[in-house]
């Protein structure tokens, strides 16, 4: 219907909106972009004879330390050039912490406030981190809440709730650009294994998993996409069963696994997946940070214990070729937490065990039973009869 303050015979109306201030916001976060060199792809000592070669992306070199820096400048693109980002408006951000960090940045860059929803239980190096850039934290007990309140939060500010956990797996351009699937690929293209058998990643929005697994596709490249998941999330029991509906407490390792399954996490594009004991997370953690000569994050352990898994099978069926993961953050962040033996014994965790079973493979080349039993499921049946559309995954055959 035509609008009735129209002059007579106009049929169309422009929108008085000066998109000066967008555009300079997006010059501002791509200059970012060209700044940030790619960063390096370390190769991790094993034996030569064993003929498996791994590799561990440095993400932790990011402007804000951690892999999210890239997810982060994503989600400012995609609100930007969408048009839900505008001039002055506050933005709100449910995250564990890492993201957030990075989020600030990127907020402060553009001169806009930024409020960040955390659980409480967020590490205080983090919580310093958001503040140091600009930010404010606002902690929640619950874990679960930090949707909920960060949508009261946007709606009372009038801002803009970023909401990775929806996003992340649109926001990124996952046939290239520079994503991080592209840069390991052309990164390990002269390597003696120059396709991975395997690539390891952990699950927070599921946003990277989703860019890895859809440009293997897009590329044919045969690399399996294996997902590593912490105790007291919801994704490794969702994913082998196919009930979306799976709620769990939570995870104790901060970036990486929901108490719930998040929008962003497409189980279709995911070949296996292992689920990770926090005391695994934190011998692999610490091994890790002694063979490369520096400390890396807790979501890095996961990471890594997930990859020495596909090690031991590898030795043990007798194949060879080449896995990479990711070095998510620096371990800094987590000196009074995963690095401290008192808050580890407090929570109840005993590393001892999986570190023996890491030293047994690495040292005497023995694949002790903590490394291949458990936690892990392959090659899974779909089922496309769920109501939300996505394609159900079944339990399929167990290997390894």
């Amino acid at each position: 219907m035509p609008n009735d303050d129209r002059p007579d015979g106009v049929d169309w109306a422009p929108a008085n909106i000066d998109r000066s201030w967008v555009s300079e916001a997006v010059r501002l976060v791509e200059a970012d972009a060209n700044r940030s060199a790619d960063t390096h792809l370390h190769v991790l000592p094993l034996p030569a004879e064993w003929g498996i070669d791994v590799y561990l992306k440095d993400e932790s070199v990011h402007p804000t330390g951690s892999l999210k820096h890239r997810l982060a400048r994503s989600l400012f693109s995609h609100a930007l050039v969408n048009g839900n980002l505008r001039e002055g408006m506050t933005v709100i951000e449910a995250s564990s912490g890492s993201t957030a960090v990075s989020e600030a940045y990127f907020a402060r860059l553009l001169g806009l406030p930024f409020v960040a929803v955390v659980p409480a239980s967020t590490s205080p190096a983090k919580l310093e981190l958001i503040e140091f850039y600009g930010g404010s934290c606002r902690l929640v007990d619950d874990p679960g809440s930090v949707y909920e309140v960060s949508h009261r939060l946007a709606e009372r500010t009038d801002g803009y709730f970023m909401d990775q956990f929806t996003y992340a797996e649109r926001a990124t351009d996952w046939r290239g650009n520079n994503n991080i699937a592209e840069s390991i690929y052309g990164q390990i293209a002269r390597e003696r294994y120059p396709v991975p058998d395997w690539i390891v990643v952990g699950a927070g929005t599921g946003g990277t998993a989703a860019t890895i697994g859809r440009y293997a596709r897009f590329k044919r490249h045969r690399t399996g996409l294996c997902v590593v998941d912490p105790e007291g999330s919801a994704y490794f029991d969702a994913w082998s069963t196919g009930r979306w509906e799976v709620t769990a407490p939570g995870s104790r390792i901060e970036g990486i696994g929901r108490p719930r399954m998040e929008e962003s996490f497409l189980p279709n594009v995911v070949d296996a997946m292992i689920r990770v004991p926090d005391a695994a997370t934190v011998a692999a953690m610490r091994w890790t940070s002694a063979m490369i000569g520096r400390r890396v994050g807790g979501s890095t352990g996961t990471n890594m214990w997930g990859v020495l898994r596909i090690v031991a099978d590898m030795l043990r069926t007798g194949r060879t070729g080449s896995i990479v993961t990711l070095i998510c953050d620096g371990g800094e962040r987590y000196a009074d937490t995963y690095y401290a033996d008192r808050w580890v014994g407090a929570q109840g965790l005993d590393p001892v065990p999986y570190a023996a079973a890491i030293d047994a493979l690495v040292t005497g080349g023995t694949v002790p039973a903590a490394l291949t039993t458990g936690g892990r499921c392959r090659k899974p049946h779909r089922d496309t009869s769920i109501p939300n559309g996505r394609s159900a995954v079944m339990l399929g055959p167990r290997r390894g």
